[in-house]
């Protein structure tokens, strides 16, 4: 196994992991950006004003998106062990 290889598996690990919780913080982030420029304007200060909202569109995000997750990571666990043998040799 050279080193061009170990780094080609990180790289697509990373890359996987990396895509994944973009997916499900990026939403949460501009839904928590909304109600803070939201809360800002009506000077409401609620602590639940803000988590809910944000807690939700995260669940919906997780519900959403997965399916796709959960497959790209068994995606990626079938090619590195179908590769193990070219790895290796």
């Amino acid at each position: 196994m050279t080193d061009a290889a170990i780094g080609d598996i990180f790289t697509s690990a990373l890359y996987i992991v990396l895509a994944i919780v973009v997916i499900i913080i990026v939403p949460s982030l501009v839904i928590g950006l909304v109600v803070s420029t939201f809360q800002a304007a009506t000077q409401i200060n609620e602590q639940t004003l803000s988590f809910l909202p944000r807690l939700i569109v995260t669940l919906l995000a997780i519900i959403g998106f997965g399916p796709w997750a959960v497959s790209a990571v068994l995606d990626f666990t079938r090619e590195i062990y179908a590769n193990i043998p070219f790895l290796i040799g």
